[in-house]
């Protein structure tokens, strides 16, 4: 493995796009595509192990994708997630994996819901990584399913308004128990800075890295690549650049001295 950065970040989210266009380029069909980039969420994964970066969250499947993408493509999906669950639970388990579903269980169909929380269960005690799969996934739901929550609450008697705080959201999302998110990656991004309705809570300092690589390609050196340009950067969080803060100390220190 490539030399890693000493700076790491705690929790990575993988935007995991251009399966399609990676098929299309080999001349291949564009399901040969989602097989080829679930063999790489291995690649990727196990290079989390390595580094000791405890959280990845995935984006599998949008609700948005669910719902526009041909059913043809969706069951087929549907067939290589329920598989990789099956035949790879116990792997995750050995690996200390710990597997977590975000997004709306209850419109999937009902083998993969079983598979998805068996999976769940299973990995529970696992401690070595989380790995979060966004599967039917969309934040402007997510947020509103928290929101409706929290409503649930106050109706309820259980929770005073006054008492809602930033927390008391983050509480009701499907990422309750996960920590900040730090780097949201973006493969097959051809210059395109787009989201795509993933994570939009979670993303207010998030550091963004986007990359042209598809994500079929995207293997161990370009993940290392992403994380040390992670590692090049000041992240500040609303406060001042290293040099400024440098800057206005001196400012302030002469202003004293001249006083005195």
């Amino acid at each position: 493995m490539a030399k890693a950065p000493e700076k790491l970040p705690g929790h990575v989210a993988i935007i995991m796009d251009g399966n399609g266009r990676w098929a299309r380029r080999q001349g291949l069909p564009r399901n040969e595509g989602h097989r080829a980039g679930i063999e790489n969420l291995g690649t990727v994964t196990q290079c989390c192990i390595d580094l000791g970066i405890p959280v990845l969250t995935i984006y599998a499947l949008s609700t948005e994708n669910l719902q526009r993408r041909p059913r043809s493509e969706i069951q087929f999906l549907m067939r290589g997630l329920s598989r990789f669950l099956r035949e790879k639970r116990q792997e995750l388990v050995e690996k200390g994996i710990r597997f977590k579903h975000i997004g709306r269980l209850d419109e999937l169909p009902r083998g993969v819901q079983r598979h998805l929380r068996l999976t769940e269960e299973a990995t529970a005690d696992c401690g070595t990584l989380t790995l979060a799969a966004a599967i039917n996934y969309g934040a402007h739901r997510e947020i509103t399913d928290a929101v409706r929550a929290i409503a649930r609450k106050v109706k309820d008697g259980d929770l005073d308004p006054e008492d809602i705080d930033e927390g008391s959201v983050e509480e009701h999302l499907y990422t309750d128990g996960l920590p900040a998110l730090d780097l949201l990656i973006r493969t097959g991004a051809e210059k395109r800075g787009r989201v795509s309705n993933f994570l939009l809570w979670q993303l207010y300092y998030a550091e963004l890295y986007l990359t042209d690589v598809l994500w079929p390609d995207f293997g161990q050196e370009e993940f290392i690549e992403a994380l040390r340009d992670f590692a090049r950067r000041e992240r500040r969080f609303g406060g001042l650049h290293k040099d400024e803060r440098k800057s206005r100390r001196r400012v302030a220190g002469s202003q004293r001295s001249k006083s005195s």
